[in-house]
């Protein structure tokens, strides 16, 4: 199974970038499913439902969270009717929508869980502890489980790795928007890192204009942060994926610019 995890989409040019390069993607590397995190996709907070139908159509399978869910009031619409859709599971009982789901193409099926840190993040419930109830639902329909696991702390995303190490086949951290070089597979067949970037602007602050980022440093006066524009890519991680095991077989870190050439 060929799985692209894309790391978090950032407004309009991370979505221009989807819709230009996916389908090439998804031919050149025989892609059976394609997972984005969508938190930063409308206007860099948040998401609404017009923005995921257009990632939907660009070839998006399944879509993730995190701490920016509640920035746009029409996600209610997604959380209650869109099944491809998930929000971390580790959020108060009681929350709308689901944290796993399992995405199906023909006679392949990937179960897709959402899980948000609690270090520097919130007052969340135990990623640590709520993961286990949903991963002993979905083993029985489905080997291949992908963990999106959006947290601040990289000591809090490499212990997730290693508890799940060999119960998963993919443990990969979003957040930080800053594309790490830890990519392995762990010793019981886990696919790790600790974060796979983001898609959009990287000529900027994590995807926002350098300036008013540069002067809330400088002086903590309030700033608007609108999204930058320039140096566009896909940042991802490729994942090979045993079907009967659901053991990782491969992984390989993905930073494509706008003209970049696509190698198998």
């Amino acid at each position: 199974m060929n799985v692209l995890f894309i790391g978090d989409i950032v407004g309009s040019p991370g979505r221009s970038i989807v819709k230009s390069r996916l389908p090439e993607l998804r031919q050149a590397w025989d892609l059976d499913f394609v997972v984005a995190n969508v938190e930063n996709s409308a206007g860099g907070n948040g998401v609404t439902p017009a923005v995921a139908e257009e990632l939907f159509d660009a070839g998006i399978d399944g879509m993730t969270m995190g701490d920016h869910l509640w920035d746009k009031k029409e996600v209610a619409k997604l959380l209650l009717h869109e099944s491809r859709f998930v929000r971390p599971l580790n959020f108060t009982e009681g929350t709308i929508g689901r944290g796993v789901t399992v995405l199906r193409r023909e006679s392949k099926a990937l179960a897709v869980a959402n899980l948000i840190g609690r270090t520097f993040m919130g007052p969340y419930e135990n990623p640590f502890e709520r993961i286990w109830p949903s991963l002993d639902e979905v083993h029985r329909e489905t080997p291949c489980v992908l963990v999106d696991f959006h947290a601040e702390a990289t000591s809090e995303k490499i212990a997730m790795g290693w508890m799940l190490d060999g119960q998963v086949s993919a443990v990969v951290g979003t957040h930080t928007h800053v594309q790490t070089a830890d990519d392995r597979i762990l010793p019981k067949g886990t696919a790790y890192v600790s974060d796979v970037g983001f898609t959009g602007p990287h000529e900027g602050v994590l995807g926002r204009e350098m300036g008013p980022v540069i002067d809330r440093f400088r002086t903590l006066a309030p700033r608007r942060f609108p999204v930058a524009k320039g140096d566009v890519r896909i940042q991802a991680v490729r994942l090979g994926i045993d079907e009967d095991s659901g053991n990782a077989q491969s992984i390989e870190r993905v930073s494509l610019t706008e003209n970049a050439e696509i190698t198998r």
